[in-house]
């Protein structure tokens, strides 16, 4: 059985620091320090907090979206499930996720922050992929279409792992062998330890080779 497996590239921090560094010179150049950041959760709670020290921003705020689609994969839909957490009427507001890929989630933050009444609103992403529908005002990075990958940042290592690898497991059994299709199918290189731990919570199935 041959299964969906993507090219990925995992994140470290160095990188998110620097990214991070990079968004906060975008917005001190452009003359628009928020007074207000909306952290787009799950993925965009650290890279939110993270531009609150850069920026010297003291509110933060969370709004959540959830995309119903499968871990690594293109498709699904993006719903907004949780409102946002404080008012922002009046206020410039910058709205933070990980990423842009489908754009969905982001579009549809922003589409909802506006009818709070903001004075301004504009967005940030780490990365933008240039198939997103939804282009951030400001980003550290672009991922060309024709070079998408499944970006796995250290805040989802250990969910994203759980999904590639159960999915290398249905195709090539045993530990050895889904650390080798990890490694050659998507350019992920993880630890054995890893995959034995998620082995032991039973999202592997039982450990082998």
């Amino acid at each position: 059985m041959t299964v969906d497996l993507p090219r990925c590239r995992r994140a470290g921090w160095e990188e998110i620091d620097r990214w991070v560094a990079e968004i906060g010179r975008r917005v001190r150049a452009a003359g628009r320090a928020p007074e207000t950041i909306v952290g787009l959760s799950r993925g965009g709670w650290v890279p939110a907090r993270l531009l609150c020290d850069q920026l010297g921003v003291r509110r933060l705020l969370s709004l959540r979206a959830q995309h119903w689609g499968v871990t690594a994969t293109r498709d699904g839909s993006a719903k907004l499930s949780e409102g946002l957490s404080g008012a922002v009427r009046g206020e410039s507001v910058l709205v933070v996720d990980d990423i842009t890929d489908t754009g969905e989630s982001l579009a549809l933050a922003t589409e909802h922050l506006r009818a709070a009444g903001p004075a301004r609103v504009e967005s940030a992403t780490l990365l933008h992929i240039g198939h997103s529908k939804f282009v951030p005002t400001y980003f550290a990075e672009e991922i060309p279409a024709t070079a998408w990958v499944w970006v796995v940042f250290p805040w989802n290592y250990w969910e994203d792992l759980a999904s590639l690898a159960a999915r290398a497991a249905a195709e090539t059994p045993g530990l050895d062998a889904t650390l080798r299709t990890l490694r050659e199918r998507c350019g992920l290189d993880v630890p054995r330890s890893d995959l034995e731990a998620l082995a032991a919570r039973g999202l592997l199935g039982p450990p082998g080779r």
